[in-house]
């Protein structure tokens, strides 16, 4: 048995309607009433001149009709201002920075005629049969250069032979300076040698240990047939981490000193290259 009361209304139609005629039957339906803010945002469109242009008159309509053409077209020519500013801006920085390049170019041009861009290219002034020596003598060079095109060192050739060097002696000259050149892979028993603050080698990672400290991502040795290396990982280069055995290349890794012995750690800068 339910406990729920239900509430009926007993009445009959007839006693109903005589309620209803008499006054006694009560609208409950709720009043809709505007709020203060609907009242006078409504008075402010319904005064606005530009609201009511049913009553306006011809001249009036035509007077708003033109000031609205005259406000789109006004914010349309402000939208091509914008993009035409930020477009030569972009421009004008371009300018800038090549402008720079080439006053650099021609300080260095003291000291290196082959950097002034006004300057030809060294290939150009060469013979038949030396460009042809310089050629042949990039390919070989290309295949003992990490990361150099042949391009890049036929021209650097081709600068020495220009200037008189032999070609042994200018074959010799762009190895070494490429050798040592920042983002070249070296041999582990070279790092001590070369005269920058980073390296790029290449070998296999022998051993890892535990870190003492916290900001240390990882720590071990690397290996190749010149020798091995410690390379330090900081937390804060966010590189990827390495296991035990596997064929790696460091780009970019600084060099440390410690003891009298040398070291390298891995930066923001640098970065882990898996060998397949």
């Amino acid at each position: 048995m339910s406990g729920k009361k239900v509430i009926r209304d007993k009445r009959t139609v007839a006693q109903k309607r005589k309620d209803e005629k008499r006054g006694w039957v009560v609208d409950e339906t709720p009043e809709l009433r505007r709020s203060v803010e609907q009242e006078i945002q409504g008075k402010v469109d319904t005064n606005h001149p530009d609201s009511c242009r049913a009553s306006m008159t011809l001249a009036q309509e035509e007077e708003a009709m033109a000031r609205d053409i005259e406000i789109a077209r006004t914010r349309a020519r402000v939208g091509e201002h914008i993009e035409t500013r930020e477009a030569g801006s972009r421009q004008a920085v371009q300018e800038a920075r090549q402008q720079a390049g080439e006053r650099f170019d021609k300080r260095a041009a003291s000291v290196d005629r082959w950097r002034d861009p006004d300057k030809d290219d060294p290939r150009e002034v060469l013979s038949q049969s030396k460009l042809a020596t310089v050629n042949r003598q990039a390919a070989r060079l290309e295949q003992q250069l990490d990361g150099w095109t042949r391009a890049a060192i036929s021209r650097r050739l081709a600068e020495r032979v220009a200037d008189g060097r032999g070609m042994t002696d200018a074959v010799v000259d762009v190895y070494d300076e490429l050798d040592q050149a920042a983002g070249t892979v070296i041999p582990i028993s070279k790092v001590e040698e070369v005269n920058r603050g980073e390296v790029s080698i290449e070998g296999r990672v022998e051993t890892l240990w535990e870190s003492s400290s916290s900001a240390i991502q990882q720590v071990g040795l690397i290996k190749d047939d010149s020798g091995r290396i410690k390379f330090t990982s900081w937390a804060k280069s966010d590189v990827a981490f390495v296991r035990e055995g596997e064929q790696i290349t460091l780009r970019l890794a600084a060099k440390n000193w410690y003891q009298g012995r040398v070291s390298i750690a891995l930066t923001g800068r640098s970065r882990i290259i898996r060998q397949k």
